[in-house]
Order: C-alpha cells, then sequence, then structure tokens
C-alpha cells in the first residue's frame, strides 16, 4: 500500500516554470481535470475538491502510459466520463470519484479492496458493480450477455449510480467512435441504439438519450444522418422566423402576468425525424412538428406548478387555435420516467401547427437529468422516485425467473424499457400504469401473480371482453377468475409486460418440468418390464429411435402421449438396416422442424461436416458473384439489393448472411452476436436480378395501371413477379414485385413512375 499513499502527492504543478516542462499529453490531461473540477465548483453540490483529485491522481498513476485507439492518453476518457456525470447528469463527488476510477480495477493491477481502502466502501461498491458489467453489457457470446446484463440490472437495484456511470461511459464512446473498425462501429452503434438509449429514456435522461440515437444513427446510416441534417440547417432561417412570429404576442402576454420564463424554440432530433419519416412513409418535407416552442417557467412564490403550467395554457389559447387531440398531461400524472410538461399543439400565425411544451424550472431539470435530478429536490417531492422503484421491481421479479433464453430476456427487458404507458383504473378506481398495447390479461398480472393464473377474461368499463382485448387510457377494468384455470402456452402470443410473460413462462416450465418426470418414471418402468438395463447409452438410443435429440424431449411426447412405447422396447434395439435407414430419415425431418441446427449437427458424422471458413474482419467483406454462385445469402427478413446500406452476419454455417443495416432483426443480432458483424461492401452485379417491392398510391383513373406498367415494362424493361392494386372511393393504393439489379434501378423507376398524372407517391417498401 506504500505505492498508493504516494500517489495522493502527485498533484498538478505549483509553478508556472514547472508547468512550462509539462509534456503535450501532460498538459492535456491537466487542462481536462481543471475542466472537471471547475464544472463540480460551478455545480450546486458540496465542495469535495481533495477527494476527486485524490480519485484523479490514482486513476492518472493507474492508467499511466496508456493510449486509446484515438492516440490520446488513456486517462482522458475516465475524465471525459467524470464530466458527463457531474455537468450532464447532475451528481456529486462520489460519483465523479467512481467515474475517474471506473477502468482501474479491470484494466490495472489494482483491486477493489485497494479502492476500498483508499476512498472507502461506497465508491468501492460502485466500481465493483462497472467492473462487473465491464467490456459492455455483452460478451461474446449470447448467454454471456444475457447474464452480464443480469448482473448489470442486479447492481443498479442496490445502486443506481452504477448504470448512471456506465450509460455516461457508453456516451462518451459513442463520442469518439470513429475512431474504430467499421464492424466495430455496427456493433456498438447497435446496442447502443438496442439497449442503452431506451435505458437514459427509462432513466429520465432525455438529452443524452437523444445524442445516444442520433450517434448510433450517425455510424450506421451516415448518408441519411448527412442529408437530414443538411436539410435542418437549409431551413433553419425559416424556422427562427416562424418562431418570432409565433412568440411576439405570447411575450406579451407573459410579462404581462408577471412571469419570469424562457422561450425556446426546440429541433426534433436527426433520428427522430427519420423515425418518423419511416414511420409514416413520408418525405423530410412532410413531418410538420420538426420544432416545438417550450416555455420553462419560474414558479411564483406560493403559487402551485401544476395551476402555473394551466394559466400559462389559458393565456396561449386566448391567442392561437388549439388542437384538442393533442393535449397531453404530463403534470398531472408524470410518465414513469419522471418526466412532467403539459404538451399542446396550436395553429401558429403562419398556418402551421406549432406544439408547445410548458414545464417549471424543476420539471426541465428532471427532464434533461432525470433522476439524479430528483435528489435535488426530494425533500418536497418524493412521489417520483416511488416509479423507478416499481421498475426496479419489476427487473428483480423477471431476474429471478430460471434459466431464460438469452435474446428472448433481452427482448422482455427491452418491452418495459421502449413502451410509452397507459393510465387504468380498477373498479375501485385505484390507477394501474401499464405499456401501450397491455392487454387485459397483463392487467391481471399487474394485479398478482394468483389472478393471472387464473384469469379467464375481463370486463372493460362494464363489458365482457376477452384476454387478448388491449386496454386503453381511461379504461376501468374487473378481472373475472376461475379456480380450474391455468396458463396457456397460447398466452404468451398477446401478452405484453415482463412481468405478465415471465409468470407465463415459469409456469408452462414448471408442469413441463412435472410431465418429464413423470414421463421418465413410464420409460423405466417400461425398461424394466423388458428386461433392459436403463443405462445412458440405452436411453439416448432410445430417445434417439424417435427422433429426439434429449432425454427430457422423448419422457416429456411420452407422458403427453405423443410417443407409445412398444410392450418389449428390446424390439427397438434390435430392428435391422431398413428399419435403422427409416429411423435415420424420420429423427432428420423431425429435427429438421423442431430442433436447431446446432443440435442436428452433434450426431452427423465427421466426414460429413465441412470446415468453416474464416473472415477478416478487419477489411470490408466483398459481396459478389461468380459463375452464378453468391459469396453471401440475402436475409428473408429486409432483402436487400445491391446499393443498399448492409452487413453481414456470420452464421453458425459459416455462411455471410447479409440484412440492411436498418433492419431491426440486423439491430438484434448487433446487440447480440457483435463479434460476427461483418462491414460489406456491393461489388458490380449487372448480370444478377433481386426482388424488390414498390407501393403506388394515387386517384383512381381510367388507363393509369396500363400506363404504370407500361413503362415498368418497355422503358425500363423490368420483369414484374407481382401486381396488387386495390381502389377505394377515387384512390388507390399497389404494391408491385420486381426483379432489379441494384438501388439505382428502383431509384430512376421511382422517379419516372412519379411523373404520371395522379400518381402522388412512389416508394420501396419491405415485402
Amino acid at each position: 500500500m506504500e505505492e498508493i499513499k504516494e500517489i495522493q502527492n502527485t498533484n498538478k504543478p505549483e509553478t508556472a516554470a514547472e508547468a512550462s516542462k509539462l509534456s503535450p499529453d501532460e498538459q492535456m490531461i491537466q487542462d481536462g481535470f481543471e475542466d472537471l473540477l471547475k464544472d463540480y465548483l460551478n455545480s450546486n453540490h458540496r465542495r469535495k475538491v481533495e477527494r476527486i483529485t485524490k480519485a484523479f491522481n490514482f486513476a492518472k498513476q493507474a492508467h499511466d502510459g496508456v493510449k486509446r485507439r484515438s492516440g490520446e492518453p488513456y486517462i482522458m476518457h475516465p475524465i471525459a466520463v467524470a464530466k458527463i456525470v457531474c455537468s450532464e447528469m447532475g451528481l456529486g463527488s462520489t460519483s465523479i470519484c467512481a467515474a475517474l476510477l471506473h477502468d482501474v480495477v479491470e484494466d490495472t493491477e489494482y483491486t477493489v479492496e485497494d479502492i476500498r481502502n483508499m476512498f472507502g466502501d461506497k465508491i468501492a461498491q460502485i466500481v465493483d458493480g462497472l467492473t462487473k458489467i465491464s467490456g459492455g453489457i455483452f460478451g461474446e457470446q449470447a448467454s454471456a450477455q444475457a447474464e452480464n446484463f443480469r448482473k448489470l440490472l442486479l447492481t443498479m437495484s442496490d445502486d443506481i449510480r452504477v448504470i448512471l456511470i456506465k450509460i455516461a461511459d457508453r456516451l462518451h464512446n459513442m463520442r469518439t467512435l470513429g475512431s474504430m473498425l467499421p464492424a466495430k462501429q455496427f456493433k456498438i452503434a447497435g446496442e447502443t441504439l438496442y439497449l442503452y438509449a431506451p435505458l437514459a429514456h427509462r432513466l429520465g435522461l432525455f438529452s443524452i438519450k437523444t445524442e445516444l440515437e442520433d450517434l448510433s444513427f450517425k455510424y450506421e446510416h451516415p448518408q441519411e444522418y448527412e442529408a437530414i441534417r443538411q436539410k435542418l440547417e437549409a431551413t433553419a432561417s425559416a424556422r427562427e422566423l416562424l418562431f418570432k412570429h409565433f412568440a411576439e404576442p405570447v411575450d406579451a402576454k407573459l410579462q404581462a402576468m408577471g412571469l419570469n420564463y424562457e422561450m425556446k424554440a426546440r429541433v426534433k432530433s436527426i433520428y427522430s425525424i427519420w423515425n418518423k419519416m419511416q414511420a409514416k412513409k413520408v418525405a423530410f418535407e412532410d413531418i410538420y412538428d420538426i420544432y416545438a416552442v417550450r416555455i420553462i417557467f419560474d414558479p411564483l412564490p406560493g403559487v402551485d406548478e401544476k395551476n402555473q403550467c394551466w394559466d400559462i395554457y389559458s393565456a396561449i389559447t386566448d391567442i392561437y387555435r388549439i388542437r384538442p387531440d393533442r393535449i397531453r398531461d404530463w403534470v398531472s400524472r408524470p410518465k414513469a420516467n419522471g418526466y412532467q410538461a403539459l404538451h399542446l399543439t396550436v395553429m401558429g400565425p403562419d398556418g402551421q401547427w406549432v406544439e408547445i411544451q410548458i414545464r417549471s424550472r424543476r420539471m426541465d431539470d428532471i427532464a434533461e437529468k432525470g433522476f439524479a435530478a430528483h435528489w435535488k429536490y426530494k425533500e418536497n417531492h418524493v412521489e417520483e422516485d416511488t416509479e423507478l422503484d416499481k421498475w426496479l421491481q419489476t427487473i428483480t421479479e423477471i431476474l429471478e425467473s430460471p434459466d431464460p433464453n438469452a435474446l428472448d430476456f433481452l427482448d422482455t427487458i427491452k418491452l418495459n424499457l421502449f413502451s410509452s404507458e397507459i393510465f387504468v383504473f380498477t373498479p375501485k378506481g385505484e390507477l394501474k400504469t401499464l405499456p401501450q398495447g397491455a392487454t387485459a390479461l397483463d392487467f391481471a398480472y399487474a394485479l398478482h401473480s394468483d389472478v393471472g393464473n387464473k384469469c379467464i377474461g375481463a370486463k372493460v368499463n362494464h363489458k365482457l371482453v376477452p384476454l387478448s382485448h388491449k386496454l386503453s387510457s381511461g379504461d376501468q377494468v374487473e378481472v373475472l377468475t376461475s379456480r380450474s384455470q391455468t396458463p396457456q402456452p397460447e398466452w404468451l402470443n398477446f401478452v405484453t409486460t415482463a412481468r405478465a410473460r415471465t409468470k407465463i413462462t415459469a409456469y408452462i416450465r414448471k408442469i413441463r418440468k412435472e410431465a418429464v418426470k413423470n414421463g421418465e418414471t413410464k420409460v423405466l418402468v417400461a425398461c424394466q418390464k423388458s428386461n433392459v438395463e436403463p443405462s445412458s447409452q440405452n436411453l439416448d438410443k432410445l430417445a434417439m429411435y424417435y427422433g429426439f435429440s434429449k432425454r427430457d424431449d422423448l419422457y416429456y411426447s411420452v407422458e403427453k402421449g405423443d410417443v407409445v412405447l412398444p410392450e418389449n422396447i428390446r424390439k427397438v434395439f434390435k430392428k435391422d438396416d431398413k428399419s435403422g435407414l427409416f429411423k435415420y430419415v424420420k429423427q432428420a425431418l423431425r429435427r429438421a422442424t423442431q430442433y436447431s441446427k446446432s443440435s442436428s449437427e452433434e450426431n452427423q458424422p465427421e466426414t460429413d461436416k465441412k470446415e468453416k471458413p474464416v473472415y477478416d474482419k478487419k477489411k470490408p467483406y466483398i459481396l459478389k458473384e461468380e459463375a452464378f454462385e453468391r459469396n453471401y445469402v440475402i436475409a428473408d427478413c429486409c432483402k436487400p439489393i445491391p446499393g443498399d446500406e448492409c452487413l453481414g452476419f456470420i452464421n453458425d454455417d459459416g455462411n455471410v448472411v447479409v440484412h440492411k443495416r436498418s433492419c431491426p432483426i440486423a439491430m438484434r443480432l448487433k446487440s447480440s452476436f457483435g463479434e460476427r458483424i461483418l462491414n460489406t461492401v456491393w461489388s458490380s452485379h449487372q448480370l444478377s436480378s433481386f426482388e424488390a417491392t414498390l407501393e403506388v398510391k394515387g386517384i383512381d383513373s381510367l388507363g393509369v395501371l396500363n400506363e404504370i406498367t407500361k413503362i415498368i415494362s418497355e422503358e425500363f424493361n423490368v420483369y414484374i413477379i407481382r401486381l396488387l392494386i386495390e381502389a377505394k372511393d377515387g384512390v388507390f393504393e399497389g404494391r408491385i414485385k420486381l426483379k432489379v439489379h441494384d438501388v439505382e434501378d428502383i431509384q430512376k423507376l421511382c422517379v419516372r413512375l412519379s411523373k404520371i398524372d395522379n400518381i402522388k407517391s412512389v416508394s420501396r417498401i419491405a415485402d
């Protein structure tokens, strides 16, 4: 420990002469640390500068001589994370110290015990939590990924600061992602969008969530990102003019009310704009809510914040016409992540709809900095914290579920992370918060596990509905139960909450376990009757004969009656070669439909197994075709064609499966199997053709269909696979499946078809 004690004295240089001797790297480190201290001293936290300086010196010495891929000294990363924790999350000295030390235990010889001796239990506990989930949430394999995520969430329930520092760590990694290789960029951007951004959103870190989404989008879709950025830049002056026209009369009214406030225009993030363009299938120019007006006020003494929000609402609606279906009252009932504001949309003076967000200073602080800001207001506003406690309780229940499949586990968590909420009432008027799209059965499980397990239906607003009925905000729900009811596997098809899914799965797993046990007893009795030794070898042979790779599957099928054992089991072991061949075919067919490819490969002869190719992940993989054979497989989920932004996924057979980068399945693969992702580049495919689908909309008129097909077939010489046109009330909508060479073909075709009279839109869609 002598070495550790000496570190405390290596503080910044005391004289200008000493300072001038600093190398460029040392100067960069010193400047970075002084910026951190400046941010900390400008905060409302107690002044514990010595403690932070001690942590900095310890981390600096521990990482001495180590560089990041960008060429910077490694210590610049912990300093940057600490700055995010301090200035962007509003946390105090404990979190800043933990952020400075977060990589010490993982990357150096020091232990958690060393940290505890130097900085105490609390910092050591947080650093230990961060070390346990090191290397990102995701390991090299899906099972490790789920296990690391489980560790992260369990640690989070002990101290929320662990996950807040982890999010800050990821934010800085995303800000410096440019120095990484493309395949690594896809992996990191994918898992950020899949998990870190929703986590930040759920914890109320709105600005960080937005930046994580934008940075992920920038690396995954650089061309789309740049196109939207340029359009936002080009339309900035027009938006400023709109805001000025809108704000003048509102300013006059609010000043007359004696309010201390600020009013500013907030531009929608690039990722949000792109998301809306994709969801609505519209162009940038058709998004009307690209900017919103935010009014942030300081409460007047003795006046309730909620009342002041409605007073401002009243003042605005005296000036502008309101759109009644766009009022969102998050003041009376905050969102589960603590967000509070009053949203309304009005018709502005220039004939455009303008969204307005009304918040107090406290509400704005919590909206930007999330639950970290709650601690600042905790004495007077404790109720928001209870929502976080409820969420952590739900997570804990999921973690207690035995051995969930890794990807299912993450998707289940993600269901809760992404969801927006609805508010539903019990018959006694108690309010329950559920995710958007929740069903009557989800509500039953939200009340209690036993209520969910015994649920046979529900009454929504006094009308009888099935278990799968989707609930809406404001519904009053009465659950109907029966003692004889038990959870059914088909329930998993329509429940949406993690709690319901976990409880149903646990029950089904329990029932299967009991059935396997009973089936095993029946097999052992049958063996005893036939004088067959129930050895592992014989039981495996019996399972293989009936086409099962696992004995448990045989036992289950015997108990369920799907397999009927013969009177004398010896016959199974005495079958001739002919019946053996039949058995082999039967086994292969059954496995093809029931089991994964990996389990069937276990019983393949060694000679049948092919050596899998090795790929260089540092270089782009060229997608090409030679002698009518492609060195890749097109993914069925998104069907990319040459010219699309794509990535490659190395499947279990060693083949490269090509997905669009925007494909939801690809996002899952990036976040779960990042080590199998390849950066891909299309070669020339002029001799090949690929399937693509166009969606055409327009005014129904005589001859329009004939003109569409004529242009496709004659002008472009493109083969039509399928054509479906539906007309209703004077408008038509059609889908045309084609064979094309690349994206350029599609773009030219869209431009040409859009010039036909009465055609209103032409776009490529996923089939």
